[in-house]
This record gives C-alpha cells, sequence and structure tokens, in this order.
C-alpha cells in the first residue's frame, strides 16, 4: 500500500513559461512541476547545444594533466585502473582508448568483484609494478585508496585520480586528486558520474582549444551509457552528455554497443535512457558481478563486429545467470518469510542467508524494498564473514544507520539509499538489534507514489504523449512523468505473451482506454472486471508499420476511494505493537477487533472458500468499516485458534479454511491476550 501524491503546480508560472518559451501548456506544466523554472535552467534543460564547463575548473585537473603528458612523452607505462560495474567499465574504456590514440603506453586493469572487491588493492598493484607500469589513473574509484596509493608510492608509481565519489576526511597522497566533491574544488556542476570525470579528463589533455563536438562524436555513446547505468542525475551537463550520446548510440557508431543492441533486442528501435537502464546497463554489470569485466571493455574497444557480438553474448548469458540467481535467492527468502512473518515487520527488513551471491544481494535488496516499502538489507553468509547491501526508501538515510553500528562492522560504505558493508558472522544478532534499536528514533516516512498530475482520460491522445519527448531523456533527476487517471471502471482484462502480461481496457465519463500490466499473471491480479479502479501510468508513443499509437502503461492501480493512507497508519500500529513496541492505549483500541467483525471476516472466508490476494485487496472485498490492523488481528487469532492457514510470501497471500470440529473461544488467542494487556 501506498499514499499517492500530487505534484504542486503553480499554475500562473506555468503559463508564464509557455508564453515566454513558445511551449505547449503541457509541458510548461510539467517543467513547472520539477522546479525548472527560471531563465537560465529552462535554456539549459530544453537547449540541444554543448554547454560544458572548462575542466580546468575541477580542483587538481591541471596537476593531473601535466602527469600524464609528461608519461605520454617519456614513454612511460600507464594503467588505467577502473571499476567492475557498468560507470567503471566505460570509464576505462573511454581514457584507455583515448590514451592509446593518443600513443601512449597503455593498458587497462579491472579487479575482481568476488576475489579482489572494489577499487585499488595492494596485490593489483604490486602486479603492476611488476609489468613497469610507472602512472596509475583511476577512474570511478581511488578517493579512499589512502593506504593502495601510500605503497604504489612506495614502488615508484605516481597515481592520478579521478572519481565521483564522497571523499574520506583525508585524501590519498596522489599526484593527483580529481573528485568533484572535495571541499575545495569549485567546479559548478556535482552531479557527474566516473565517466563524467573521465571524460572531463579527456576535454582537459585536449586543452583550452580542444573541439569539443569532435570528443562527444567520438566518446559521447560510451558517457551516456556509463552515466545512464550508475543513475546520476540527468540534469546539466549529464544532460549534454546523454542527449549527445542517445543520438550517437542510435547511429549504430560503435560496434560494440551495436553487437549489444542486437544481443538485447533493441537493434532497429528507438534508444532511450530508460532500455538502457534496464537492457544494456545490466548486461554490463552481470559481467561484474558474476565474472569478470576485462572482456566488456574490450567488446567497446573493438572494430571487429562478430568478436563484439561473441562478447555480447556472453553478456546477455551472465544477466540470464544473474536473473535465475537472483529468482533463486528470493524464492529462499519468500519460503522464510512465509514461516516467519516477523521478518518483515521491522522498520528495517534485515534477511540472512548462507552462501548468497554477493554480486545479487543488492539487487534482491532493491527487489525486498520495493515490495514492501521498507529500508532492506541483505546479508550473505560465507563462514566467519558476511557481505552485506541494503537499500533505502526516500526520507530514510540508511548509511547513517548502518555506520551508527560501525563498532560491529570490519567494512562499510556507501550513501543515504544504498550502503555496503561487512561483518563477523558472530555479530549479526548483535547489528540487527542495534540498527533497529537506532530506527526507533525515527519517524519511518509513508510510503508514496509522486504523481506529477492527474489527467482526463478524453485528453489523452498520440500528440500529448508526443509533446513528453522534449523532456527527454528521462532518469534519476529528471524521471519518467506518471500520470494519475482516477475513478476508471475495468471493462475488460486480456492475458498476453502466454498470460506474462495483462491488457486492460477501462473506461470513464464516454471514454475508453487500453493500458498494459507488465510482469503481471490473471491469478497475481487483485482487479476484476466491473472495479472502479485509479491507475498510476507512464504514456508514451508506439511505432509499427509507421503507424503511431498510444502507449499507456501501468505503474500502479489502487481501488478508488480506498482510504490508503489511514490503512497504512492501522498496518504500521500493528506491526508496532508485534514488535514490542510501546503503543498507546488509542492506538491499541484501534487495532482490537469486535467479535462481530470477526464474524464478518469468517463469514466472508466462508463464503469466498478462502482469498488469494494481497489483505489490502481483503479489505476492500470486505466492504466494511474493518481497518488493516484490525484485520490483520482478526486473521492471526483465527491462525492461530486454527480457523484458518494463512500463507503469506513476497509473492502471493494465500488463505485457506480449516476443519472446525468444535467451538473456538476467542479468548484463548494470544494476541488478543497481549491487545488487551495494553488497553487495560
Amino acid at each position: 500500500m501506498k499514499k499517492w501524491t500530487v505534484a504542486k503546480l503553480n499554475k500562473e508560472s506555468a503559463m508564464e513559461i509557455s508564453q515566454k518559451y513558445s511551449l505547449s501548456a503541457f509541458v510548461a506544466m510539467l517543467l513547472d512541476i520539477r522546479g525548472i523554472v527560471n531563465e537560465n535552467d529552462i535554456i539549459s534543460f530544453m537547449s540541444d547545444e554543448n554547454l560544458i564547463a572548462s575542466p580546468f575548473d575541477i580542483k587538481d585537473m591541471d596537476k593531473a594533466v601535466n602527469r600524464i603528458q609528461e608519461a605520454i612523452e617519456n614513454d612511460e607505462k600507464i594503467c588505467v585502473y577502473g571499476d567492475f560495474d557498468v560507470d567503471g567499465v566505460t570509464s576505462t574504456a573511454l581514457l584507455y582508448s583515448y590514451l592509446y590514440d593518443l600513443g601512449a603506453n597503455v593498458m587497462f586493469y579491472i579487479p575482481s568483484r568476488e576475489e579482489e572487491g572494489y577499487g585499488l588493492n595492494n596485490n593489483a598493484v604490486t602486479l603492476l609494478a611488476e609489468n613497469k607500469v610507472q602512472l596509475i589513473i583511476t577512474v570511478d574509484n581511488g578517493i579512499a585508496a589512502f593506504d593502495e596509493v601510500a605503497y604504489a608510492n612506495s614502488l615508484g608509481i605516481d597515481t592520478v585520480i579521478t572519481d565521483h565519489h564522497i571523499p574520506p576526511d583525508k585524501l590519498p597522497a596522489a599526484v593527483a586528486v580529481v573528485d568533484l566533491h572535495r571541499e575545495d574544488c569549485t567546479s559548478s556542476f556535482k552531479g557527474l558520474s566516473g565517466v563524467g570525470v573521465a571524460f572531463k579528463l579527456v576535454c582537459a589533455i585536449e586543452g583550452e582549444y580542444g573541439d569539443l563536438d569532435s570528443l562527444l562524436e567520438n566518446y559521447s555513446d560510451i558517457v551516456a551509457l556509463g552515466t545512464i547505468g550508475d543513475l546520476v542525475p540527468l540534469l546539466g551537463e549529464n544532460r549534454v552528455l546523454v542527449k549527445n550520446g542517445l543520438r550517437h548510440i542510435t547511429n549504430a557508431d560503435r560496434v560494440g554497443i551495436s553487437a549489444l543492441l542486437e544481443e538485447s533486442g533493441l537493434i532497429n528501435k528507438k534508444i532511450t535512457a530508460g532500455n538502457i537502464s534496464f537492457n544494456l546497463a545490466p548486461r554490463i554489470n552481470a559481467a561484474g558481478r558474476l565474472g569478470l569485466s576485462k572482456n566488456t571493455v574490450s567488446m567497446l574497444l573493438t572494430e571487429d563486429y562478430d568478436y563484439a557480438y561473441e562478447i555480447a553474448q556472453e553478456l546477455g548469458k551472465d544477466n540470464a545467470e544473474r536473473k535465475a540467481i537472483e529468482k533463486q535467492i528470493l524464492d529462499d527468502i519468500n519460503d522464510r518469510i512465509m514461516s516467519d512473518p516477523r521478518l518483515v515487520q521491522n522498520r528495517i527488513i534485515i534477511l540472512t542467508g548462507e552462501n548468497w551471491h554477493r554480486g545479487v544481494i543488492g539487487i534482491v535488496a532493491s527487489k525486498i524494498k520495493e515490495i514492501y516499502s521498507k529500508p532492506t538489507i541483505i546479508i550473505s553468509s560465507d563462514g566467519q564473514e558476511c557481505r552485506a547491501s541494503g537499500r533505502s526508501v526516500k526520507g530514510f538515510s540508511l548509511c547513517d544507520a548502518v555506520f551508527s553500528c560501525s563498532s560491529l562492522l570490519t567494512q562499510y560504505g556507501g550513501h543515504p539509499m544504498a550502503v555496503g558493508f561487512s561483518l563477523k558472522t558472530e555479530n549479526i544478532d548483535k547489528f540487527i538489534a542495534a540498527i533497529n534499536d537506532y530506527a526507533k528514533n525515527f519517524e519511518m516516512p509513508v510510503p508514496q507514489l509522486e504523481l506529477d498530475c492527474k489527467l482526463n482520460p478524453s485528453q489523452l491522445s498520440v500528440s500529448l504523449a508526443s509533446e513528453l519527448e522534449l523532456l527527454e531523456p528521462y532518469g534519476a533527476g529528471n524521471p519518467t512523468p506518471i500520470f494519475g487517471l482516477y475513478s476508471m471502471k475495468i471493462v475488460e482484462i486480456t492475458p498476453l505473451s502466454g498470460g506474462k502480461h495483462l491488457k486492460l481496457s477501462l473506461a470513464r465519463a464516454g471514454s475508453t482506454v487500453v493500458a498494459l500490466k507488465f510482469s503481471t499473471t490473471l491469478q497475481e491480479f487483485d482487479f476484476e472486471i466491473g472495479d472502479t479502479v485509479d491507475l498510476a501510468v507512464n504514456l508514451g508513443v508506439n511505432v509499427y508499420n509507421n503507424i503511431e499509437s498510444l502507449s499507456i502503461v501501468i505503474r500502479d492501480i489502487k481501488f478508488s476511494g480506498f482510504d490508503y493512507e489511514y490503512n497504512i497508519f492501522a498496518k504500521e500500529t500493528f506491526e508496532a505493537f508485534c514488535r514490542g513496541d510501546d503503543i498507546s492505549k488509542k492506538d491499541a483500541e484501534s487495532i482490537l477487533p469486535t467479535r462481530d467483525e470477526f464474524a464478518i471476516v469468517y463469514r466472508f472466508l466462508r463464503q469466498s472458500g478462502g482469498f488469494r490476494h494481497s489483505i489490502a485487496t481483503f479489505l476492500y472485498r470486505l466492504k466494511s468499516n474493518i481497518n488493516y490492523g484490525k484485520l490483520r488481528v482478526i486473521l492471526e487469532c483465527m491462525n492461530e485458534l486454527n480457523l484458518i492457514r494463512i500463507f503469506e510470501g513476497i509473492y502471493v497471500c494465500d488463505i485457506k479454511l480449516c476443519e472446525v470440529e468444535s467451538k473456538v473461544n476467542l479468548a484463548d488467542s494470544l494476541i488478543i491476550q497481549k491487545l488487551k494487556e495494553v488497553i487495560s
């Protein structure tokens, strides 16, 4: 359950934007909603000009350029030291390619995620020393490599660091530390990804009079791939880089990316930031999660299409394997939650498993977070050591929560929305207790879905959806607009693609629309023909045989008129009670059901022969004043007294009736007794 909110709109401001910049009222409204209202921001956002600030505005850029040019002139061996994710791989390919074309004596190195972990490590530095490397240039890493840079210095190897992560209090003793987030860096735009910083380095090496358009033509496709994959805001300079990159990716200028497009089924289709994010980036990341990423760099560098396609096929297989591993872990978690629902009742969900693949647990954490709308941490135990990855919800800093338990951790890092850390297996229980104790001091944010605006179905058209292209590329910082279609009656439900997806026909006040609900089977769908629902949708334009049609994709769906916000509070009250948190007498009374309410629920279950949909849907179908918390108490009580059996996991909630041989006494229920103790 989520609370839906509609963004605030200043109609006068939107009208002024529309008139001043000759934009449609629809586009002007979306600009106002996104806070793009002053002249400079609007011009920058809408312009196709290549507005990129001088790279020398970044601290230490001059030092980096001088050392690299010295190495090229003296034929010193240079190593571009990258990372195994899409940002690190593209950063490596870009800088290596550029330096190679300059005639530099250059190699690249990508560490193994499993064997070496993130960033510089001393074993790798030793290996590079044995290979006569005299200069290491890090890309997308290195800002915290204090000890490793010192070790490289001791071996006579200089280091130039280029990174975009938050620096620690003390910087490594490198020749140059190029990081936008240094406190003494006065550059105006701080949102670049690692590959964006690498591109600025290339611009700097080219010099003040370098040809920016030529550099964008040669490298913006790689920059766009890494920038989109790293989920940095697609605003400012990132928007310029990605706009150019999408154009060159569409023109299939680079053999490796063309091979990746063909393998993923995107060849000859419109290339957007969205399908790069969901189709291409995961393939490159999968190589880093499951194996070595050096082949991916080779794919981006080669001019041999057959070789590139061979690697692209390997990436596709890696991605399929990653999905299979992910499903295995999710299935395991599903079984655990079915056996112990308390696992998802804490403020922060923490799930542990033996030998869960460390390269996949971050994705699993993200999935669980989306399902339960709670911060989630997945811990993989391997003997005495554990690795963990966490994802948070908007409004709760998970890194602050994790870092508050630093005495129990061996390594940790991250930002408010995502963390990674390690700890001793013996400290798992202490960590779970400590972080949930920390969370008690915070009012956890209410799960929300933010709509840009409501639309009348009669307004929907291909031309309206086409206007949205003016605001592309969409991504982090400029999300794809979500629109609300309210009070729509479901007229028809049609399974598609062998039942994997659904097509819905919906009507309101004489207007009929067709919308798609992907990755949902008929059995999983909580709604029926005749239901009146509210839809959160994305709009787009489909082109088939040169004929354009309106695309409506459902992001979320709920029953019209159902008080989700009130029931979210009732759900939180129930979970707080189950956790043993202190709740007020008033809150306890709000979820203590009456005998008549027990009768309503049991009668409904008898008439329905059980129930196999979400608890929220159960609540709506009851058509009573029972709130979510009361319904949960009733169901737990019935389960406790063997009237029903509840099978609830991450995929489905299935309630089955039991054979009852004699009357039961509700007062015998432990959950009812505990509630009454709070009230008395």
